[in-house]
Parts: structure tokens; sequence; C-alpha cells
């Protein structure tokens, strides 16, 4: 097997760096041991940006954030469902993230980080979330490994009780929040119905193709 070569060491607020690596044509984004995110499996943070976009499917000039933007594949994917009207908030904790988006995997990234319907935030979503209110149609987070935090203590914060109040203050009326996770989550789902939202859960494969490891999207949408 061709060895993986490290490409760079990004740092992250309050956890451990990030490493990217690079095999042939595949890059890999890995905490500690844990391979976080591959451009080889990208069905599942696909499946986010889809699944959000036909939630919100009608609505004029559509207000949506991104809650990390990874490797860039949910943000591709929303832009290519919504339309010229749409306004997409990304929100990126970690700088390092967006250099090796606009660096070694800038052609993977595709000018989409340029795109005139994308506004580009650094910092917590959380804090971005919790002062916003009634200003989006639809969240999407792809925070960490999912509501079982992994990357930083920290990002337990945005699945907690508080954290759902904050974005279901940040919605606009009948707005949707959909989060990705490695994993089910019972207790998480059960956080979600007590914060007021009615909650559909999703399995999806995390390869295009329909292989590779089945992953979890919750879409909750805020209830009357």
């Amino acid at each position: 097997m061709i060895p993986r070569e490290l490409i760079g060491v990004a740092d992250v607020p309050g956890g451990p760096p990030l490493r990217l690596f690079k095999r042939n044509d595949d890059f890999m984004i890995v905490l500690e041991r844990n391979e976080l995110m591959s451009t080889r499996m990208s069905g599942s943070e696909v499946a986010l940006g889809t699944l959000t976009c036909a939630r919100i499917a009608g609505i004029r000039a559509p207000r949506v954030l991104i809650g990390g933007y990874g490797m860039g594949f949910t943000l591709r994917a929303v832009l290519g469902r919504l339309g010229a009207d749409a306004e997409i908030v990304v929100a990126e904790l970690v700088p390092g993230i967006i250099e090796w988006a606009r660096g070694p995997m800038a052609a993977l990234t595709d000018g989409c980080l340029d795109d005139p319907r994308v506004k580009l935030e650094m910092g917590d979503v959380r804090a971005l979330i919790r002062g916003t209110v009634g200003g989006f149609d639809a969240i999407m987070l792809d925070v960490d490994n999912g509501p079982d935090g992994l990357t930083r203590e920290a990002n337990g914060g945005l699945y907690a009780s508080a954290g759902l109040a904050e974005a279901r203050r940040a919605l606009r009326p009948g707005g949707t929040v959909a989060v990705w996770s490695a994993a089910p989550d019972p207790a998480f789902t059960n956080r979600l119905i007590k914060a007021g939202f009615s909650t559909d859960e999703v399995r999806v494969r995390a390869r295009e193709n329909g292989k590779g490891a089945t992953h979890v999207i919750w879409l909750a949408k805020t209830k009357p």
C-alpha cells in the first residue's frame, strides 16, 4: 500500500490538532488516530446538504447556515440546489481547514468559497447561532463526530438542551435543523423532541455509491 503523505497540521482551539494527509488523489483529515473525513467517503456529507435543501424547497431567498466546512461537500451540494437568491453562511472554527481548502485541496474546493451566495464566518458556530434570532431557514451541523463530541469538549454544547434551544430561536418559523452524526444517538433524538422539534432520523451510507459505513442525519423541524 502506498503510504500517506502528511500535507499539513492545523491547530484546533480547545482541542488536539488536525492533520491533513494525501494518498494518491485522496485526502484525509485525521484527529490523533481517528480519520474524521476523507474524499473517498463524501456521501453522507452530500446527503446532509441535499436532504436539507429538500426541506426548504420553495422558500424565496432562503438563508441557511452550515456549521463546519470540513471538505466542503455539504456546501457544494447546497450550492447546487439553491438558487441565486440564496445566502449560505459557513461557520468554520479552524483557520487551517480553510487554508487547506484554498491551498492543497483547491481543485476539490472548485471555487465554492468564492461563490457570491457564500458568506464565510471564522469562529464558533454556536456563538453565531446564539447571537441570531429568526435569521435562518435551515441550520446544518456537521461539527465534530456528531452529538458524541470527539474533536473538542466544547462542541458538546451545540447538541445539549441549551444549544438546541438556541438553534430553535435562530430559526425562522418552520425552520429545520439538520445534524450529521457518525452513529445513532437515542438520547440526542429525545433532546430534539424535548426542545420542540418534530424529528426524522435518516440513515445514509458514507460513500455516494451506497457503500461504506452507515451514518445518521437528523432532520428536525420547529413545531408551531
